[in-house]
């Protein structure tokens, strides 16, 4: 399989070139970055999402006294276990490939970060049946999930912009 180049049709010069680049081979490569670039920034979200979860999930028992006015009551605590649960559900979703999974996992991830970031500069007071959850300080918890959610916010949204895989392809 040999292509014959004539640069000029009425000379007697005829070169011959070996086979060239074919789409084939640069498809699979790319398919096969594409598949690297999916599962590692999936692992980066679902850790991201995984310490999410424990660092919501461990603090909320001591959030349980912080209550809404209005009936019915919910606390703080049984907001952090929520946000725990869905980070779990997410996690979860991210992980088969599919686009709703990515899109979850950053709603997810970005509401908890913009939520830590709104409550932890600004005091909006407590709203209906949701607490006041204003807390200027950072001790270590909260820092460890803000960036945590920022880290899989932010892969999540990367995963949004990478090309779909070919799921008859995928293994």
């Amino acid at each position: 399989m040999f292509r014959r180049v004539h640069t000029d049709p009425d000379a007697a010069d005829v070169r011959t070139l070996g086979p060239g680049p074919t789409n084939e081979g640069r498809t699979a490569s790319r398919r096969t970055a594409s598949k690297a670039t999916y599962w590692l920034l999936a692992f980066v979200v679902a850790t991201g999402l995984g310490v999410d979860a424990y660092v919501h999930w461990h603090l909320a028992p001591g959030f349980d006294g912080i209550q809404g006015l209005a009936s019915p009551h919910i606390s703080q605590g049984e907001l952090f276990r929520l946000e725990s649960v869905l980070a779990v559900v997410a996690m979860l979703l991210v992980l088969p490939r599919h686009r709703l999974g990515a899109v979850v996992a950053f709603l997810i991830a970005a509401g908890g970060l913009g939520a830590v970031l709104l409550y932890g500069y600004f005091d909006i007071g407590g709203f209906g049946p949701v607490p006041d959850m204003y807390d200027p300080i950072w001790y270590p918890e909260k820092t460890i999930s803000a960036i945590a959610e920022g880290v899989a916010a932010l892969g999540a949204f990367c995963l949004l912009w990478l090309p779909p895989l070919n799921s008859n392809a995928d293994t």
